[in-house]
């Protein structure tokens, strides 16, 4: 075998490059020798070192977490409901002014999920449930690989299992145990199918997986939005049908439903000051006065809004980073704006997260990473001495987060549109070019590569200029 000749830097002594040679060759013979720094190497490398982690992260928060005693438990008042369902008793038939966990799904939703009464008995049904949600986000986070170009054999996939198990989304979804995991891939599949396929078949299967995801919860309908603009009218087609059809199904194989329009769907509508981290639920937990709670609602709409409409100008050049980044605005916005925000909704922005590793992001604002730690971190602010000011932080840091991450989000685009438009670029960018309903280029990552090198020749030229 003819031995690869690296470039050693000047720094590096003759002593340590060959020891660096000698490692480098000490690699298994059926393993082809490597540059000492080359991408391959280090993706291998990090692979080896990342999968044994992942393992026991997936190990820690499936099987150990989860089945500790903890006060918080969203399962058995899931599993209720659906037995009431399966029995033919009234489902909604809670007393909602407690602060005990409610039912909130649609007879829709209700009959998605009730399959799940299958199971033997509730210790076995809330394992499995539990399980799928864990296998979910790692199938997620395996087609959100995928989608931004990279193979799962390199350390990109168990790197994202570690992070993202690391997360107070994820150790409270399972903790907790609700369906966040499987609304992520849920999202993640309808992004992916939507990006990378151009097939009618394809864009069925997308509508009908955020169809699901709007069943169980409406929050989803706005990701409607994206196939709106890129003109695949069967994916909102079926993304409206579906919950629709699930909800006429379920209506007559319910017994009182009517009880959802009159109890369920007006106590939806109030604003909890519990474990609410919405911009009016702070505002009922702190006692902020009206007025001032319409002004900051009305600026995060606005901010959102501003993100949305401008984020279009990229939506036919770079359709993976418009499309992730676009769907964690929207639901952002929704958290930040509906009457209920759960901080273990933000697992749902790893899509756009991701996008930091594209040529433009808006997850290259630094400001943008100081609000995903303050709504996805696992940290605790409760202080045994500074207790007001711990208990705030607490109460406040998912809303913080969110609101964060559309203000750096809307700075970015607009910064980048002002750019486009003093080099001469049309003002309105794609939606100019290919109208509101754009063309439909599947090509994702290589659409991205195919101009990623004349824009940094003309971001170089431009710096040229400048000096």
């Amino acid at each position: 075998m003819t031995a690869h000749k690296t470039n050693t830097p000047p720094a590096i002594s003759h002593a340590a490059t060959e020891a660096a040679t000698d490692e480098s060759t000490s690699v298994s013979d059926q393993t082809p020798s490597l540059p000492m720094w080359s991408a391959a190497r280090i993706s291998l490398i990090t692979a080896l070192v990342m999968w044994p982690l992942a393992l026991m992260s997936f190990i820690y928060k499936v099987f150990l977490v989860p089945h500790n005693n903890h006060i918080t438990d969203d399962f058995t008042t899931v599993w209720e409901a659906l037995g009431r369902f399966r029995a033919g008793v009234p489902v909604y038939s809670e007393d909602y002014s407690t602060v005990d966990p409610h039912y909130l799904y649609s007879p829709g939703g209700t009959l998605l999920l009730s399959p799940l009464t299958l199971m033997p008995g509730f210790d076995s049904g809330r394992i499995a449930y539990i399980f799928l949600n864990g296998l979910a986000i790692v199938l997620a986070l395996a087609i959100l690989t995928r989608l931004f170009g990279f193979r799962l054999r390199g350390g990109v996939w168990p790197t994202l299992i570690v992070s993202v198990f690391a997360t107070e989304s994820v150790k409270n979804t399972l903790l907790f145990t609700n369906i966040n995991g499987l609304l992520l891939l849920a999202e993640v599949g309808f992004l992916y199918l939507l990006l990378k396929h151009r097939s009618v078949v394809a864009q069925i299967a997308a509508g009908v997986l955020l169809g699901l995801a709007i069943t169980v919860k409406p929050q989803f309908a706005p990701l409607l939005f994206i196939p709106f603009v890129r003109r695949q009218f069967a994916t909102v087609g079926t993304g409206i049908a579906v919950p629709v059809v699930f909800n006429i199904v379920a209506w007559p194989l319910m017994t009182a439903p009517g009880d959802y329009l009159d109890k369920l769907v007006p106590y939806l509508g109030e604003v909890r000051d519990y474990a609410n981290s919405s911009i009016t639920g702070v505002g009922a937990y702190f006692g902020i006065s009206g007025p001032l709670l319409w002004f900051w609602q009305l600026l995060f709409a606005a901010l959102t809004a501003i993100a949305i409409v401008l984020l279009m100008r990229w939506r036919d050049r770079d359709p993976i980073m418009w499309a992730t980044t676009t769907a964690g605005v929207l639901l952002t916005g929704v958290f930040l704006l509906s009457s209920l925000g759960q901080m273990y909704y933000s697992m749902l922005l790893v899509p756009m997260l991701l996008t930091v590793v594209r040529y433009r992001s808006a997850m290259h604002n630094p400001v943008v990473w100081l609000g995903v730690y303050f709504c996805l971190s696992a940290d605790h602010w409760h202080s045994d001495r500074f207790h007001t000011i711990g208990r705030a932080m607490e109460n406040i840091r998912a809303t913080v987060g969110w609101s964060a991450i559309i203000i750096a989000v809307a700075t970015t685009v607009v910064v980048w549109t002002v750019m486009e438009i003093r080099r001469g670029a049309p003002v309105l960018g794609d939606v100019a070019t290919g109208g509101l309903f754009g063309g439909r280029d599947e090509s994702g990552v290589d659409n991205e590569d195919r101009t990623t090198t004349a824009q940094i020749k003309e971001d170089e030229h431009v710096e040229r200029t400048k000096h």
